[in-house]
């Protein structure tokens, strides 16, 4: 990425608007077009959203995108959407014991809901608030119920099982701390209380260890920053034993989007436990040493992302796919999406540059900053933005599952391009929302808002 020093959040403000104007006409298209009982609408083909069965993890990325429209213009048309959608729909996501996803389905939605109220952007009921309270109780403790210990800690597997810690799910554990912060027990066999707070931070420690490298020798391919998608666990005892990738290419390279989750989740955790105070640290994890590697882990994966993306700051799909070098040197030119040979993977960028921007204001370093921003910026014009009113996508050029074969090939065209995903059109417009109050000097957009005491305030 070359990073333009000189980029500041109000230099993107006119292309925001634009953004939030057509953002809005792509949600009520869905909400009005998308046929629910084909299940939740994961990617688009030929630009119309469709489901994909794997995991129902996309739902609540849907209701969310509402319920941040709504942040975003004040129009409540679309907190209706979200709000009816999330009490009618949802309620299924707190209770899916099969998945690794509840910090993504349910904080984008009974967790937007919460924060609204405290933030004062829709009149506080005191009994909706516990509604959306013991959502996210509840949703905290049954992923933290899904749990595997190793040798010297734990984490919370993947939907593959047992033996897979998934490097995703470094966004999807702070549903455990919520749970936790907002006083609830987790109680297993003989009534015994099992700390989510605990998990939570053993889940850090293990993604930390396992899935993100740090030049420090662990094999060939130890490189500062890369990650691994997967981890592959000895669950009989407990051992580590191989990375892997499920979306990536291969273990020992880095699938982008499984890298920008690392650097948003990083990022995000630094920003909470920093806030955390002291003595509420179990003794056997003080506060000092998480923090120190929850800023190693971001550094190097913000590192790891600003050195491997193309000039403008959009990666490919994986830095290792296998007709890269067919683009020549990628990283000193702007993200080509219609090229022959590899896909964009935008969603990446979206994700990450939150982090980058987060990760800027905690450690007050100018790279991560203007990084962040001038991914956003490519992200925020052509060819990314969908202008088509016919296409229900908002971010262009997403990837799902490159070696499934699973994305759309438009006509004319030679690999996967001019699609988008739910995920990739929620977290744009997260980052949309952060970038927004950056402008207007607002207190930061975090997930923790929805506890009173953690709030940016």
């Amino acid at each position: 990425m070359q990073i333009d020093f000189n980029l500041s959040p109000k230099d993107l403000q006119s292309k925001l608007a634009d953004f939030w104007k057509l953002s809005g006409q792509k949600i009520i298209d869905i909400e009005k077009n998308y046929d629910s009982s084909k299940g939740a609408p994961v990617f688009t083909v030929n630009g119309k959203y469709s489901s994909r069965g794997w995991t129902e993890w996309t739902e609540g990325f849907q209701y969310g995108s509402a319920l941040l429209q709504f942040e975003a213009t004040g129009d409540e048309q679309f907190l209706k959407i979200g709000k009816d959608n999330t009490v009618n729909k949802m309620g299924s996501h707190l209770t899916h014991i099969g998945v690794h996803d509840h910090g993504f389905n349910n904080i984008s939605t009974y967790g937007n809901l919460l924060r609204f109220m405290n933030d004062g952007l829709i009149p506080f009921n005191e009994w909706e608030a516990e509604y959306y309270k013991m959502a996210l109780k509840v949703s905290g403790t049954v992923q933290g119920a899904r749990w595997t210990d190793t040798k010297d800690g734990g984490y919370i597997y993947s939907f593959n099982g047992p033996h897979s810690l998934f490097v995703d799910t470094i966004r999807s554990v702070r549903i455990l701390m919520l749970s936790h912060f907002m006083g609830h027990q987790f109680k297993g066999e003989n009534d015994q209380i099992i700390s989510l707070l605990e998990r939570g931070i053993k889940h850090i420690m293990a993604t930390a260890k396992y899935n993100v490298y740090y030049g420090e020798g662990r094999d060939k391919y130890d490189e500062w920053g890369r990650t691994a998608h997967e981890c592959i666990f000895n669950v009989n005892d407990g051992n580590f034993r191989s990375p892997n990738a499920q979306q990536g290419f291969s273990g020992f390279t880095t699938w982008t989007r499984g890298l920008s989750w690392a650097v948003c989740g990083f990022a995000e955790e630094l920003e909470f436990f920093q806030k955390v105070p002291e003595n509420a640290f179990p003794e056997a994890y003080p506060k000092a040493e998480l923090i120190s590697l929850l800023e190693k882990g971001a550094k190097a994966t913000c590192d790891f992302f600003i050195e491997n993306t193309a000039k403008d700051g959009i990666p490919y799909w994986d830095t290792g796919a296998p007709n890269l070098y067919k683009l020549g040197d990628y990283k000193a030119v702007d993200s080509d999406p219609y090229n022959d040979f590899e896909p964009i993977d935008s969603t990446a960028a979206a994700i990450a540059a939150q982090g980058l921007l987060r990760l800027g204001k905690i450690l007050n370093e100018d790279k991560y900053t203007k990084a962040g921003l001038t991914s956003a910026r490519a992200l925020l014009g052509s060819p990314y933005i969908s202008e088509e009113t016919a296409h229900q996508g908002i971010l262009l050029h997403s990837i799902y599952h490159e070696p499934n074969g699973w994305d759309n090939v438009p006509a004319g065209q030679k690999i996967a391009c001019h699609e988008s995903s739910m995920w990739g059109d929620y977290h744009m417009r997260e980052l949309a929302i952060y970038i927004d109050k950056m402008i207007k000097g607002k207190p930061d957009y975090a997930f923790f808002n929805c506890i009173e005491e953690f709030r940016n305030k």
